[in-house]
Formats: C-alpha cells, sequence, structure tokens
C-alpha cells in the first residue's frame, strides 16, 4: 500500500537546492525541465502533457528528499528518466475524459458516453461547490488563453500555477477514480 505524500515548503526548498545552490538559478532550471518535460510528452503524443510534466516533478521532487546529497550529475537526466516510466506507465491505462466547463448535452451520446457522461454528472455533484467551480473553471479555456487564464485564477487563489495544476490534477484523479467505481456500480467515495 502506497504511503500519501503531500508536497510541503521544506521538500520544494530541498528540491530547489538539489537543483542548483542559487534559487533564482534552480526557478530557471526547473522551468526549463518542466519545459522539456511538456514537449517530450507532447510529441509521444500525449493530450495531457502539462499534467505528466507535474506528475514526473513530484514524484522528482519526493525522490529527491533522499537522494540530493548523494546524487551526481545533472538532476535533468534524472527526470527525463522518470517521464520515460511515466510515459510507459500510462501506456498501460487510459485515463477518463477530463470534465469540460461545458459538458455535450445528453441526446447526442451513444449509450457508453451517456453512461460515462452520467457517471461524471453524479461524480462532480459529490464534490464541494468551490471546488466543482475551480474544476469547470480550469478547463473553460483553450490555448493561450488556457494559460493566461490558470495564471489569474492561481493569483485569485493566492497560489502559484504549478500547485494550482497539482491540486487540479489531484481533483481529476479523484473523479476518474469515482467515474470508474460509478460505471462498476459500486459506492461512489466521498469526493473533497
Amino acid at each position: 500500500m502506497k504511503k500519501e505524500w503531500s508536497l510541503t515548503a521544506e521538500a520544494f526548498d530541498k528540491f530547489l537546492s538539489w537543483l542548483d545552490p542559487d534559487r533564482e538559478q534552480a526557478g530557471l532550471k526547473y522551468e526549463t525541465i518542466r519545459h522539456n518535460l511538456v514537449v517530450i510528452f507532447r510529441s509521444r503524443g500525449c493530450p495531457l502533457a502539462e499534467d505528466l510534466a507535474d506528475e514526473v516533478i513530484n514524484r522528482v521532487i519526493r525522490r529527491a528528499q533522499e537522494m540530493a546529497d548523494s546524487y551526481v550529475g545533472d538532476p535533468a537526466h534524472y527526470f527525463y528518466s522518470v517521464a520515460r516510466n511515466l510515459f510507459l506507465e500510462n501506456l498501460k491505462t487510459t485515463p477518463a475524459p477530463l470534465p469540460e466547463a461545458q459538458l455535450p448535452s445528453k441526446p447526442n451520446l451513444i449509450p457508453e458516453k451517456e453512461e460515462l457522461y452520467d457517471c461524471l454528472e453524479r461524480c462532480m455533484q459529490r464534490l464541494p461547490t468551490a471546488t466543482r467551480e475551480l474544476v469547470l473553471n480550469y478547463y473553460c479555456q483553450e490555448g493561450q488563453a488556457k494559460i493566461n487564464h490558470h495564471k489569474e485564477l492561481a493569483a485569485q487563489l493566492g497560489i502559484a500555477v504549478n500547485a494550482l495544476r497539482i491540486r487540479i490534477y489531484r481533483l481529476r484523479i479523484s473523479l476518474e477514480k469515482c467515474i470508474e467505481r460509478c460505471q462498476h456500480q459500486e459506492p461512489l467515495p466521498e469526493m473533497n
């Protein structure tokens, strides 16, 4: 059974120190690595490239707590190894579709899609109102407008854009699990 892990300021600081002793340089390296991860995942046809890049970063931050003092070489190489492994993991599973701000109308759906839509709707209703609105608001834009919207949303919440991405990623994972349980007609989990 995996132990639940959450990002702390101390863990993030240690991670940045591992990237570079100079905090500003560490921040630049972080952004470059994240950008490169997104490019790698997009080049492999992953529609959720940004979310996968964030998952890689989370995994590396978690692992950096143990290995930062003994790791030899450019930390970027470790990120790319983790990205390769995550990509292979991702090939084995097919994630549920992302919730969209404007969900498709039911009459046009085929039976399997309608069941999926109903489960998504049921799971979304289990979320607290503010959380449900955050999820719907997060997915309401495309392209450059989406990037700008995410920055505005993060600023409104008083958090960094990456923290917003991580929060949405975790909410989406919870929704996917809820939808899967709903499709198997199992009791739905508590959502928060």
